[in-house]
């Protein structure tokens, strides 16, 4: 089904416990109650001012944020750097799971998963995946994109057919890398045609750094709804300046969305780079971040954590902190068309608390987090800063900071 959805997927309905989230600081420096029900935020009030009909949540010291969302991930080979995994369903499902929990822990409320299709594992792979997906129901939402290897000429018809089975199945965008079929322009022409057939959106991995190649893809995808996602399009960061200029021109009157990976993509080492995000965002494109590759063969390392790739963008690419945190979340969400979260009445209750005073201080240093998805508190994060006095080998615990932005964590 579309990711535009906001329906509970998969027969989960919305928690309608109320819970009152007091003393929390917004971006704009107002402390407030804030007071949930039914999945979506009912009121927000200065502190103190609202009555808690069920529990409440002690949120002083900590900035309450929309939730991030995770654009681009790889569910299924997560958590594979350390050596040779078999990719049976059940080892893919509980990698999946486990990915998505730790994204999750680290406030990602949504994610996007691409999923390779075809070769000796067929379906097998997005079915592990989407099985993940059913076991995190009321904790996140996962979206399945499949990507099949070749879909022109005949050997693509096999990959074409397992296409319109995952959608069948449950996946709920149709995506895919032109760059590694023979026919770039037939891949696409093939990815869309599946995406109009079944109303769904469109996500394509792109990362080279052929001009003309992007050019056509641009004039390909260019209004089609229910939308184009695009990414990690690292490859424009290896043009000349007036040919990535002339890209990011192209892209933003296509009206597509550029998911961009600050941790430096999810491709082989020849591909690393990261898409010139300030060049992007002055020519008008729609730009998201995400995180990528999560400890496989791209990225051993990597964290899945939104707020390291928003830290990047504002240290390494020059964005204004709320701007670099917007890439991660509110842009994000747009990305996989998941509805606009504010903090104010009236809309979903994917909330983020972390640790701190103001949006660079976090992207800084956030390790204690409260997670909110619909409503309910899905996971937190507790870190306690300690000091040791070698002379007397006593044992010191920071105090509290309340809200001086500094964070206990360690």
């Amino acid at each position: 089904m579309p990711d535009s959805q906001q329906q509970p997927s998969d027969g989960a309905t919305a928690d309608t416990t109320a819970l009152v989230l007091c003393g929390a600081r917004l971006a704009d420096g107002r402390t407030v109650d804030v007071r949930l029900s039914a999945g979506r935020i009912e009121a927000v009030g200065t502190a103190g001012s609202l009555i808690a009909r069920g529990a409440r949540v002690d949120l002083d010291g900590y900035l309450l944020l929309p939730a991030p969302a995770e654009p681009h991930a790889h569910s299924d080979t997560a958590l594979t750097a350390e050596g040779p995994v078999p990719y049976s369903p059940d080892d893919v499902q509980r990698r999946a799971t486990e990915a998505a929990l730790l994204q999750l822990s680290h406030g990602a409320t949504a994610l996007r998963s691409h999923v390779r299709i075809g070769g000796a594992q067929e379906l097998g792979r997005l079915e592990a995946v989407l099985q993940a997906r059913r076991s995190l129901r009321g904790l996140c939402d996962l979206t399945v994109v499949p990507v099949p290897r070749l879909l022109t000429g005949v050997a693509g018809a096999d990959g074409l057919a397992m296409l319109r089975d995952a959608v069948k199945m449950g996946a709920g965008a149709v995506g895919g890398c032109p760059d590694l079929d023979p026919d770039p322009s037939g891949y696409a022409e093939a990815v869309l045609e599946v995406a109009v057939e079944h109303g769904c959106p469109v996500d394509l991995h792109t990362d080279g750094d052929d001009p003309a190649r992007l050019a056509r893809l641009a004039a390909m995808v260019a209004g089609l709804r229910p939308g184009v996602t695009l990414g990690p399009c690292g490859g424009l960061s290896r043009l000349p300046a007036d040919a990535a200029a002339r890209a990011a021109d192209q892209l933003a009157a296509a009206g597509v969305s550029v998911v961009c990976l600050p941790q430096g993509g999810c491709g082989g080492v020849e591909q690393r780079g990261v898409a010139p995000v300030r060049l992007l965002l002055s020519a008008g494109v729609r730009l998201a971040a995400g995180s990528g590759a999560l400890r496989d063969v791209s990225n051993p390392v990597g964290r899945g954590d939104p707020l390291e790739a928003g830290y990047l963008l504002a240290a390494q690419s020059g964005l204004r902190p709320a701007d670099a945190y917007g890439a991660v979340s509110t842009a994000a969400r747009a990305a996989m068309g998941l509805g606009e979260v504010r903090v104010e009445a009236g809309f979903p209750a994917e909330l983020l608390a972390v640790r701190g005073e103001r949006i660079a201080g976090v992207l800084s240093q956030a390790y204690s987090r409260s997670v909110i998805h619909r409503g309910r508190v899905v996971a937190r994060t507790s870190a306690v800063r300690e000091y040791c006095d070698s002379a007397t080998a006593v044992v010191t615990e920071l105090p509290r900071q309340g809200r001086s932005g500094a964070d206990p964590g360690a």
